[in-house]
């Protein structure tokens, strides 16, 4: 590994995956030929399937799973706490111990456009778009195609499944 990438032991890594400098990745999994960018994050118990694009500067947080086949552009951010604070009610900071993780899930074939904010305790449906910008605080349909803030469907667009599925 390249003296540019902080990879840590505990990492899977699927076959063929494609790492570029500057990325950090710890505890997390990453399926067979996927391609991660520059600068991006991914934290422990994140998974990543197979065959996916995650483009620069984006951050996947600790909670996140993303399917197999998912685009997910640049300077995308995944969020896991939907009411972060930085110490308890005593002041003292907090620990993973004082709160919980929120589950986000990506499902197959989905497409994230560049600076998106994904929110936690949703899910992006089987060949959803989701468009650049969005903020998305709540679940995306299969097939939707998704815009604004918060974002809104537009339409739907026909999901194709792989013949070998």
């Amino acid at each position: 590994m390249s003296e540019f990438c902080c990879i840590a032991p505990d990492v899977r890594l699927g076959k063929d995956v494609r790492l570029s400098k500057f990325i950090n990745l710890y505890g997390c999994e990453i399926g067979d030929g996927t391609k991660i960018g520059a600068f991006v994050e991914v934290q422990k118990k994140a998974s990543i399937g197979a065959n996916c694009k995650i483009s620069s500067h984006t951050f996947i947080c600790e909670g996140v799973v993303i399917e197999d086949g998912v685009f997910v552009g640049h300077g995308v951010t995944f969020v896991n706490d939907n009411f972060p604070r930085a110490v308890n009610e005593d002041g003292s900071l907090q620990t993973e111990a004082d709160w919980k993780v929120e589950r986000t899930l990506v499902k197959k074939g989905a497409s994230i456009g560049s600076g998106a904010t994904i929110l936690s305790s949703v899910t992006i449906g089987e060949g959803a778009m989701v468009g650049a910008g969005c903020v998305v605080t709540r679940d995306v349909p299969k097939g939707a195609v998704v815009a604004g803030n918060p974002a809104k469907i537009l339409r739907y667009i026909e999901v194709k499944v792989p013949a070998h599925e």
